[in-house]
């Protein structure tokens, strides 16, 4: 087994926040060592809890169209990694999920990423991804951050949450599809043919 073959067993067993998650631990990723895009989203919600397979939902759906990928492309682990800022559904709030949890961050991500070196593009979505891998360069919120995405491109594209709940802002902001689409999946396809 490799080192990252070796943490990914590690993780999936992981029980740390057993005590805070409504439905139990059941972490959600999927990494290769080969993978050239790097999907980091916020946590997967009840659909992909009860499925075990990364976004196995509407937003995953609409995901791979703005990604311009199928189904077999996008769950090819050796060519897209997908690994959420937090492993668990971490539960409801007042107008959705709640954050991810810190603790993936914390016990996870600084071990794993550096063990998938061929990744050339990293698809930011949503606020707490975009905290992670953008820092201080992000601007003040997530729309200004969406709109500055020539900045962190083409290591990295700052997105916007592709959930069905997200078509006013998707309807609000129509440069995003006019102008970041085309060159997502234009990045996209370039990772995906080196």
């Amino acid at each position: 087994m490799s080192e990252l073959d070796l943490l990914l067993t590690e993780i999936r067993a992981c029980t740390h926040c057993a005590a805070s998650l409504p439905l139990g631990p059941r972490p959600v990723l999927s990494a290769s060592t080969t993978a050239r895009v790097l999907i980091v989203g916020q946590a997967p919600g009840t659909k992909v809890h009860a499925s075990g397979v990364p976004w196995s939902d509407a937003s995953g759906r609409r995901l791979r169209e703005w990604l311009g990928v199928d189904e077999a492309t996008f769950y090819d682990a050796s060519r897209i990694a997908i690994v959420p800022m937090g492993f668990c559904y971490p539960g409801k709030g007042k107008s959705g999920d709640l954050p991810p949890r810190p603790e993936c961050r914390q016990l996870w991500h600084s071990r794993l990423l550096p063990l998938m070196p061929q990744v050339e593009l990293v698809l930011a979505i949503g606020q707490y991804a975009q905290a992670y891998f953008l820092g201080a360069q992000r601007k003040a919120d997530l729309t200004a951050t969406v709109r500055a995405w020539r900045e962190y491109s083409p290591r990295c594209i700052p997105l916007p949450h592709p959930s069905p709940r997200n078509q006013a802002w998707l309807k609000q902001n129509p440069w995003f599809a006019e102008e970041v689409l085309p060159e997502l999946r234009a990045c996209v396809a370039h990772a995906l043919t080196r």
